[in-house]
């Protein structure tokens, strides 16, 4: 009897060291790195935008295996802010890199602070300020909204607000020709209608202790940035400790030059391991 059922004993034996090589090679890539898990990247938007201005690099970044997460940003005061994003960082478990964009990068600024968890921070075209700063005077003496904000920013009254505080849109020739400077026409002009404003009092709040004292962090500079000028990213970028990577590209880089801020993004990564 048993002569007779090792030959059926032996196919069976291959077909399931054959289904465990199959299965082997369709298991997604995210569950980990050599080094233990990948973390979940996490992309913080800034003002006059949304979450879907990541929408390029979150493609690659889930094509590479990553968990991303997309949370939106408020953009109604800095302090809120922040701890919106702390709040939905404190559901997540295991490693995460924090990646914020423009105004996106005062908030992750604040809102990683003294979480265990948040193990590096990438700035993209953005603020990282010290305690203590607001983030407009930052934006450098060159750019393009230091300048009268009746001539950048239309001023629109919104339910509760502070007395004196209003929601600031960039104006149509702001946004096309600084903000999306870079960006195919065509898509600038789609973006501008969907902008998200900024409170007039979230760039003028008080940042609190920065995260980057201590955590890693990684600065994508754009060269042609007319939002944060080039000088301010770099005096920033350098004071923050941060690993520095320059691309040709203006304040939305995300959106017309997203490789090579996923690359640095995943470098980040595999430096949590």
């Amino acid at each position: 009897m048993n002569r007779n059922r090792s030959p059926l004993f032996r196919v069976l034996t291959v077909l399931a060291a054959v289904l465990g090589l199959v299965l082997t090679a369709i298991t997604p890539a995210a569950a980990s790195h050599p080094g233990g898990p990948k973390p979940t990247i996490v992309l913080v938007h800034g003002a006059w935008a949304d979450g879907s201005g990541w929408s390029k690099i979150t493609s690659r970044l889930l094509n590479d295996g990553y968990t991303v997460r997309v949370p939106p940003n408020p953009l109604r005061n800095l302090t809120t802010d922040a701890a919106t994003i702390r709040s939905f960082l404190s559901t997540l478990s295991g490693p995460v890199v924090l990646v914020g964009h423009s105004y996106g990068g005062a908030v992750i600024t604040n809102a990683a602070t003294g979480n265990p968890n948040v193990k590096a921070l990438v700035y993209v075209d953005a603020f990282a300020p010290a305690a203590g700063e607001t983030i407009f005077p930052l934006a450098g003496a060159d750019s393009a909204l230091a300048v009268d904000p009746t001539t950048v920013f239309d001023f629109v009254p919104y339910p509760g607000a502070p007395a004196g505080d209003v929601d600031l849109y960039l104006k149509h020739d702001t946004f096309i020709t600084s903000f999306a400077s870079g960006v195919p026409r065509h898509e600038a002009e789609i973006l501008y209608p969907s902008q998200r404003p900024l409170t007039l009092s979230a760039g003028n709040t008080p940042s609190g202790t920065p995260a980057y004292l201590t955590i890693p962090s990684w600065y994508v500079l754009g060269t042609g940035d007319r939002i944060i000028t080039p000088d301010a990213q770099l005096f920033m970028a350098t004071r923050a400790n941060a690993k520095i990577t320059k691309i040709k590209a203006g304040h939305l880089g995300l959106v017309s030059d997203p490789s090579p801020i996923t690359t640095v993004i995943e470098q980040a990564a595999r430096a949590t391991r």
